[in-house]
């Protein structure tokens, strides 16, 4: 009789065990932003660097024929007329504007007076659990939950209240396991995981 007690106590205990690791994995993961954090403080336009995809409304006072939106390729040059390549990725929109002057001032025009402005950021990446997984346009000021929501909404099978976002950081890339409402960058790629239950 005590030893049927035994196995009985055993086997209620190892399924109580068991059940708390199957739910244990059901849990959301804690958020791990600091590093991400760490890449960028305040607002876009702040701490903004250019890169390959965005699009640059580069006005040249008093010279329309060089004002024009100019792509950043690959390499994070422009392409712009007299001048020819001007590398401008890493760079904030206010050095940009600096290195074309500086370029153009080399003997193609007196004093120029450049701004630069972005006319189209970047686009960013979402993965995983959506409808629609791919690459879309930034939208100024989104979350997590509207690149969700700019992807057709969320899969069947997806865990809705965190996602891994990875982003450039000034060392290489940047990965942390964020909340739907933290902020997506130009550039990031965004990873809908798949709930376990």
């Amino acid at each position: 009789m005590v030893m049927a007690a035994l196995v009985m106590n055993r086997r209620t205990l190892l399924l109580t065990l068991s059940s708390s690791f199957a739910l244990g994995g059901c849990l959301r993961p804690d958020f791990r932003t600091e590093q991400l954090d760490a890449t960028t403080t305040g607002s876009i336009g702040a701490r903004y660097t250019l890169s390959a995809g965005d699009r640059l409304r580069v006005i040249v006072f008093g010279q329309d024929n060089l004002s024009n939106i100019y792509a950043v390729d690959g390499d994070g040059s422009i392409a712009m007329p007299l001048i020819g390549l001007v590398k401008v990725g890493g760079q904030s929109t206010a050095q940009a504007a600096r290195t074309v002057e500086a370029k153009l001032a080399s003997g193609f025009v007196r004093e120029p007076h450049v701004t630069v402005e972005v006319d189209a950021y970047r686009p960013f990446y979402i993965l995983g659990e959506v409808t629609n997984s791919g690459q879309y346009p930034y939208v100024n000021g989104m979350a997590v939950e509207t690149a969700v929501a700019i992807a057709a909404g969320f899969g069947p099978r997806a865990a809705r209240d965190y996602a891994v976002l990875t982003r450039e950081g000034r060392g290489g890339l940047v990965s942390g396991i964020v909340p739907m409402t933290y902020p997506v960058r130009p550039g990031d790629t965004i990873v809908v995981k798949e709930r376990f239950f």
